[in-house]
């Protein structure tokens, strides 16, 4: 007689500080729910002390992590193409010693199309949260849609990637608009005060600063160092304005955004603070105190507008998500971004921003989500059909 599991284990992958900000508080949730185990995998940037080393956040949130290695090598994609075949490899061990239920995916990283290529061969369902956006400045658009097809239950942060997701030929009962899991942290997560976070941070935070991260464009021709310094030269030119830098990813091209902020942030020790990894609470925290969000991670589009304060997208990397009107989108040159930041600034703006009007919000994204995974059924996972859309 086969015997009937009573607990539902369900596996998450994290490979770097900003999925794992998203993810807690679902490994969290799932962890409380009765008839549920969770296995978490930490690959990538978690495993670098480059980048913070932040599989220690992983740990500090009561996880014990299975770290799977991977080698990225040079800053070049050719080393990317090899970190995803290690990539791949080694989750497919990971994966035969967990024997997972389900695994849970974020996003658009290459090393994500790696994880989903092997769950999918070991017939192991996947959940993917964030599908149906639209990134036209990163190879990770067309990963991100690579990822959906390989997927069995889809978690969109808006009902117009809820639509698109289907459109792809996935089943409706399957697609569940849940919002943006990064907003209800905004919402739901006890910040510091300011005096705390100025203690922590080591950096005195009593004027006005901004929250800046860039990271590379992968499909911009380009140079993302330079577009980097355009962004540095501008935020220089409002000399009463301090900065919070964090760290690139490490995508091709990250190694000389790196190179410019240490550079920079070292000759102006009293007016840039560059951190690794502000981890989950900190961030949220520097964003509540911030005038404003700068660069061109998806935060600034997604979360940023939910923290009240206007968000500066620079270039083509986001180009085509969903986004608040308290967003402002501008070229890469000093003179557009220094006039991003101007508008930024005003009065105006800012009760803009303060409104927090946001697409990605609902109010229950973390209930949703815990559910749609928990009361999927197992058996009904194991094989897809192409949902055609309705004749016109």
């Amino acid at each position: 007689m086969c015997q009937v599991k009573d607990k539902r284990l369900v596996c998450i992958v994290s490979s770097t500080r900003a999925d794992w900000g998203l993810l807690s508080p679902l490994a969290k949730e799932l962890s409380r729910r009765d008839g549920c185990d969770v296995s978490v995998i930490a690959t990538n940037m978690h495993l670098s002390p480059r980048f913070g080393l932040t599989v220690n956040d992983i740990i500090n949130d009561g996880f014990n992590p299975i770290r799977v290695e991977m080698e990225t090598g040079d800053d070049s994609p050719r080393a990317r193409v090899k970190a995803m075949a290690t990539c791949m490899a080694a989750m497919a061990d990971a994966f035969a010693e967990i024997k997972p239920d389900m695994v849970i995916i974020l996003g658009d990283r290459y090393e994500m199309l790696a994880v989903a290529s092997a769950a999918a061969v070991m017939k192991l369902p996947i959940v993917h949260i964030a599908g149906g956006a639209i990134s036209e400045g990163a190879i990770d658009d067309s990963i991100r849609h690579a990822i959906t097809k390989l997927s069995a239950i889809h978690l969109t942060e808006t009902e117009e990637y809820r639509r698109r997701v289907i459109a792809m030929g996935e089943d409706p009962s399957r697609v569940i608009n849940t919002g943006a899991i990064g907003v209800w942290n905004i919402n739901n997560i006890t910040l510091l005060d300011r005096d705390e976070l100025s203690r922590q941070l080591e950096f005195d935070l009593s004027q006005p600063y901004a929250v800046a991260t860039f990271h590379p464009a992968t499909l911009d021709n380009s140079d993302p160092a330079a577009q980097c310094r355009a962004m540095l030269c501008a935020l220089d030119c409002h000399r009463d304005l301090k900065v919070i830098l964090t760290y690139p990813n490490n995508d091709p091209g990250s190694a000389s955004i790196i190179d410019e902020i240490e550079s920079y942030a070292s000759l102006r020790p009293g007016k840039v603070k560059l951190v690794k990894s502000l981890g989950l609470r900190r961030y949220l925290s520097t964003l509540h105190y911030a005038e404003f969000s700068i660069g061109n991670s998806s935060s600034g589009i997604v979360e940023v507008p939910s923290a009240g304060i206007p968000s500066i997208d620079i270039g083509i990397r986001q180009r085509g998500r969903a986004a608040a009107m308290s967003v402002i989108h501008c070229g890469n040159t000093t003179d557009e971004i220094g006039r991003a930041i101007d508008k930024a600034m005003s009065p105006d703006f800012k009760k803009l921003a303060a409104k927090k009007d946001n697409p990605y919000f609902k109010t229950d994204t973390l209930q949703l989500m815990a559910d749609a995974i928990m009361d999927a059924d197992l058996r009904a996972l194991s094989s897809k059909h192409f949902y055609d859309l309705p004749s016109c």
